[in-house]
């Protein structure tokens, strides 16, 4: 049996495995706790293309997104490797900017997902797809799931 390890890939093997793929589906996050909305997430993108590829922040590029102290919890290789362990996706691939930016511009993904908690104006990203024919989704958020809360719940009952 094949591992899920084989989905990590580095920025020039996922361009060269983008060739592959007709209706690549991109998003992106810190996924530092996974929980079942994410999961419900991912397959909801999942379903809108070939294939689905998750842009995850290094650990340096997470703790500029200030999600709180001691934040990311699991390193950026842990974090990459449960993502990539969900059967609805396809390829994982850590990116180290602020934003992915560049990243989205040099996969040209035909279509773009968020959760429903971003606006439309907020998703990096979403003008360089729209331009080149792709569409923007924003899958509705999942009411009770969110990492940070998770981390909350855990420190308060310390």
């Amino acid at each position: 049996m094949a591992t899920t390890a084989a989905k990590l890939r580095d920025r020039d093997a996922a361009l060269a495995w983008r060739r592959e793929v007709k209706r690549l589906v991109f998003t992106n996050g810190v996924f530092d706790l996974l929980h079942p909305g994410h999961v419900e997430y991912l397959e909801a993108a999942r379903a809108l293309g070939d294939a689905l590829l998750v842009a995850v922040n290094t650990d340096r590029s997470a703790r500029a997104l200030a999600k709180g102290p001691g934040r990311p919890i699991a390193d950026e290789g842990a974090r990459a490797r449960v993502v990539a362990g969900l059967a609805a996706v396809d390829c994982v691939v850590l990116f180290d900017e602020p934003t992915p930016q560049a990243l989205i511009g040099a996969l040209a993904p035909e279509i773009l997902v968020k959760g429903g908690d971003y606006a439309y104006q907020a998703m990096v990203g979403a003008e360089l797809v729209e331009a080149t024919g792709g569409r923007v989704v924003l899958v509705p958020f999942i009411p009770g799931y969110s990492s940070t809360a998770l981390v909350e719940h855990c420190r308060d009952a310390t």
